[in-house]
């Protein structure tokens, strides 16, 4: 086991590209501060540290202070840190219900299969931005609901991949012959589908990824999303818009911090789909 691993470190090294290289390192880094956000943070994240509102860097102000004189830096600790708690939430719940209606579409075909896939064409065709906001404001933007709504409306892309992966899939030899055995879907799926869907699973999970930090700040910036005295990324932006008014860069920030973790995982998603001469299906 211990030689197997080596190996495969070995490999990974190998393969790694200096951009790849670049991208995990971001990555790796974003979310250790995710993880220590309170005891990395220099100052406690509702702290007004000055009177001055957008206050230049300085006076122990690393990145000068937002618009209430909370201290810049630390918020984006904090703000880093609730983007990617939610949205892993959101990944992780989409990828679970999307994965688990795709293989069940995918083995069970028939009625089953054109029921769930014409529900699924149905909610795909609204626009998803609108469909979270009429949910949002129905229900109220807190950050259950949230990670609900879009995790609900992410699942359907997740089943669409799922599906054309596990209708490939199906179809080998491999299948017949444990069907012939007498083996039930859910071996089928953990020990059979799973792991031959793996690579490109693995590839949308990071695109589905960023697809949630793009999501979720988006609405806080429209004031659905996360709601102060909390602050993602997105509220962030919003709250220091008027930053860019006093020749400041407080909302320049955290949008750098977006930009920097949907970059680098979209580039690593490449790397690692070529690296495994994979791709997702085409038939989406």
């Amino acid at each position: 086991m211990a030689t197997r691993a080596a190996i495969a470190i070995r490999e990974f090294r190998r393969d790694l590209t200096p951009t790849a290289a670049i991208c995990l390192l971001v990555i790796l880094l974003i979310l250790l501060v995710a993880l220590l956000a309170p005891w990395l943070a220099p100052y406690r994240e509702g702290e007004i540290l000055t009177n001055s509102s957008f206050a230049s860097p300085g006076d122990g102000l690393l990145l000068g202070s937002d618009y209430l004189g909370r201290d810049l830096f630390s918020r984006l600790f904090y703000g880093l840190r609730l983007t990617v708690i939610v949205s892993l939430a959101i990944a992780f719940l989409a990828f679970f219900v999307g994965c688990s209606l795709g293989f069940l579409a995918a083995v069970f075909g028939g009625r089953f299969d054109m029921l769930i896939s014409r529900l699924v064409d149905a909610l795909i065709a609204f626009p998803s931005i609108m469909l979270a906001l009429i949910v949002l404001t129905a229900l109220g933007p807190s950050i259950p609901v949230l990670i609900i709504t879009i995790a609900f409306i992410d699942s359907t892309r997740v089943f669409r991949v799922a599906r054309a992966l596990g209708v490939e899939i199906v179809v080998q030899d491999y299948i017949e012959a444990a069907t012939v055995r007498g083996e039930k879907f859910g071996w089928l799926m953990w020990h059979e589908i799973l792991p031959n869907a793996l690579v490109p699973l693995a590839a949308e999970f990071g695109i589905r990824f960023t697809y949630a930090i793009l999501f979720i700040s988006a609405l806080s910036f429209l004031g659905l999303g996360v709601q102060p005295p909390q602050a993602d990324l997105g509220v962030l932006i919003r709250e220091n818009m008027q930053g860019l008014l006093y020749g400041t860069f407080a909302p320049i920030y955290p949008a750098l911090c977006i930009a920097a973790i949907t970059i680098s995982i979209n580039l690593l998603v490449d790397w690692y789909l070529r690296r495994n001469d994979a791709s997702l299906p085409h038939d989406l």
